[in-house]
């Protein structure tokens, strides 16, 4: 018995999986530890199965060029990965702002899951956006962004960006604006706190500002930590539209 397998076809089904593999390499929470390698090649590999028929083009099948274009699908999965992983950090860093803030990011602790070291609120939004992203849909609406990559930007051709500084100079000033504002209205409280703590050494001096001062942050940040839920599901709404429009401007989508 004899098994025929058509070498173009197969060329292109293996070179869309190495897209999908690296961004799934970079974007959490498919990035994380927790999945373990073998399901991230599974599921690119059955991701692609749903973008090779839709394929046009020749794909070289030398194999320099064919070297070529698998070094360039890993970039061009590596780039949109990063600027989606740009843009979802930035519920976590919102966490951490209240945390350095708020006095908590002297609790520190080690996540072996990211290798990293990761504060109290910091870890806890960076869940809670994971959750999110899971509960309403928004993973899907992502892996759909980047399949529809293959539409705009085929195998065998190259992303064509006149200025990929300017994308990146957008989602980090984005990363930066979302984080702030989702944390600004804590810090804002907390700064207030930090200011009538040191007004009131100035009215008292006999008091010991420094025993007042965590206690009261503290408290003060648990009771308003919760002002930053209701508005985390639009943020990620948001966040999932970001992700598909920047995927699409790499890909060289019309717009």
């Amino acid at each position: 018995m004899t098994i025929s397998v058509a070498g173009e076809p197969l060329i292109a089904y293996l070179l869309a999986s190495v897209r999908i593999i690296a961004w799934l390499a970079v974007v959490p929470p498919f990035s994380s530890r927790a999945v373990p390698a073998m399901a991230k090649v599974v599921l690119s590999l059955g991701l692609a199965f749903a973008v090779t028929p839709t394929m046009s083009g020749e794909i070289p099948t030398e194999f320099f060029a064919l070297l070529v274009n698998v070094l360039t699908q890993v970039l061009i999965g590596a780039g949109m990965g990063f600027v989606t992983y740009l843009l979802f950090q930035a519920v976590a860093t919102a966490g951490s702002l209240v945390d350095m803030f708020g006095g908590f990011a002297l609790a520190q602790g080690f996540d072996p899951l990211g290798m990293t070291m990761n504060t109290v609120f910091g870890k806890f939004h960076q869940m809670l956006a994971t959750v999110l992203l899971f509960a309403t849909g928004g993973h899907l609406l992502v892996i759909g962004g980047l399949l529809r990559t293959f539409e705009f930007l085929p195998l065998g051709t190259s992303p064509d960006i006149a200025r990929p500084t300017d994308l990146l100079v957008t989602a980090m000033s984005m990363f930066f604006t979302v984080a702030v504002q989702i944390a600004l209205p804590m810090i804002a409280v907390l700064f207030i706190a930090d200011l009538g703590l040191a007004l009131l050494t100035k009215v008292a001096p006999s008091l010991n500002a420094i025993n007042v001062m965590f206690p009261a942050k503290i408290g003060l940040t648990l009771l308003l930590i919760g002002l930053s839920f209701p508005v985390l599901p639009d943020v990620m709404s948001h966040l999932v539209d970001l992700a598909n429009e920047a995927m699409a401007t790499i890909s060289g989508a019309p717009r």
